[in-house]
């Protein structure tokens, strides 16, 4: 039994319901908010291990919510719902800072699945690797969980620091997205490989001032070079 605190936001009970019931005989504490609003204040009173949201919500939708949480430095795991099976609310969700989706209707035993996968991401991700990571003028700090480059700290989400560990970690060789998708996540993640694509854009983009860089090898992957 767990025991940790999952927070459900969403406005359909049905959904709500039966996604506390499996979740509960799991082992999984769990509260729920109805709206978007609602959902940010619990988070920040009641500090849940993650928060299952949904994107369409009355007062503040889901993408709002994911935004507000991740300017603000929070990086709670979060599983977005979505009610359209469409790679845009995906990446949107992914490029605001999500862990994980899910599209509606779901297995909630796929839920109970993604929710344990997420969180044990979360716990090897702070025991992984101790030892400091340079390659040229970019610094990984595993222990810390810190990115540096030309000694000034640049701010990596929670599995972009994934990735780029995954790369970093094998310097010079070339990745392809499965195997990103493998070490990064872990074998039980269910996303697709346009995932690992977004992610790759955003470290990218942070990582634009370094000398150290991600190279596309066109149809086989990514590796890192400095």
């Amino acid at each position: 039994m767990t025991g940790e605190l999952v927070l459900l936001v969403d406005d359909e009970e049905n959904i709500v319901q039966l996604a506390r019931i499996y979740l509960e005989r799991d082992g999984y504490s769990v509260i729920s908010a109805g709206d978007g609003k609602s959902g940010l204040s619990l988070i920040e009173s009641k500090q849940p291990a993650l928060v299952v949201l949904d994107i369409m919500l009355p007062e503040m939708d889901g993408f709002d919510v994911c935004r507000k949480l991740r300017s603000e430095g929070n990086n709670i795991p979060v599983i977005m719902l979505t009610a359209r099976d469409e790679d845009i609310d995906k990446i949107v969700g992914l490029e605001l800072g999500a862990d994980d989706y899910l599209t509606k209707p779901f297995n909630p035993r796929e839920l109970i699945a993604r929710v344990k996968a997420v969180l044990r991401r979360v716990d090897a991700g702070a025991d992984r690797g101790k030892g400091v990571i340079r390659l040229g003028d970019l610094t990984i700090d595993p222990a810390r969980r810190e990115v540096a480059c030309q000694g000034e700290l640049i701010e990596l989400r929670t599995q972009e620091f994934e990735v780029l560990c995954v790369l970093a970690r094998n310097k010079g060789l070339v990745l392809s997205r499965e195997q990103l998708l493998n070490q990064a996540w872990g074998f039980d993640f269910f996303g697709q490989t346009r995932t690992v694509d977004v992610h790759v854009a955003q470290i990218r983009s942070k990582l634009s001032r370094c000398k150290a860089h991600i190279e596309t090898v066109t149809g086989v992957g990514y590796k890192l070079v400095a």
